[in-house]
């Protein structure tokens, strides 16, 4: 049985997350520099989500230190978005960082659809509900189905990474993604700058 647990402002002192740590975001909205950070999900792989409420005017340097620890490997879907968001919001880099959706372009090549919920279903045939994806993540009490949509986010990427892992080396392209995720801090300071679209590697 999974367990959701939520903290306002910070991890408290008695959390100790060893790694590898999967780590999801929740925003007022996709763009990266007008909407703020509002949730910071993490999962020690253990069947235990801890939610994170980013609050306005309060540092939370417990989570900032698992998000920067070098020993600690942060397992992210779509990567770019998350790393770039809590360099914006929070001002700490994180690393090391693996993205189960670069992990899936790169090992997948046969499947159109590499979404968290597409991965779930093909590799684990689990069934995610996204009923949440655009609800007000900046309210002051998160509803228990916001808090499933956000555990749901971060529960299942460790054992998508084992898959993906296999997927990535039987098909010669482990290294490769290595250094994709390596990339990834430099992607998201491009991202805050605007250099997204077209990309500064196109024509």
């Amino acid at each position: 049985m999974n367990q959701i647990i939520v903290f306002k402002g910070d991890l408290p002192d008695n959390i100790i997350l060893n790694g590898p740590v999967a780590v999801d975001t929740e925003t007022m909205g996709l763009n990266l520099l007008r909407d703020r950070l509002c949730l910071v999900q993490l999962s020690d792989g253990n069947g235990k989500a801890y939610l994170v409420q980013i609050m306005k005017g309060i540092d939370c340097p417990n989570l900032k230190k698992v998000l920067t620890d070098k020993n600690i490997l942060k397992i992210f879907h779509f990567a770019r978005f998350d790393v770039a968001k809590i360099l914006n919001d929070l001002g700490v880099e994180v690393a090391p960082v693996y993205c189960t959706k670069i992990a899936s372009k790169l090992a997948r090549t046969s499947s159109p659809s590499h979404s968290l919920k597409s991965l779930c279903f093909d590799l684990l045939n689990i069934s995610l509900e996204k009923e949440q994806q655009t609800s007000d993540w900046g309210v002051e009490t998160l509803s228990k189905a916001q808090q499933q949509y956000a555990a749901n986010d971060v529960l299942y990427l460790h054992q998508l990474k084992e898959k993906l892992d296999v997927l990535l080396k039987r098909e010669g392209r482990y290294e490769l993604a290595l250094e994709c995720f390596s990339f990834l801090g430099t992607r998201a300071k491009l991202d805050l700058l605007s250099f997204s679209e077209p990309d500064i590697f196109a024509h």
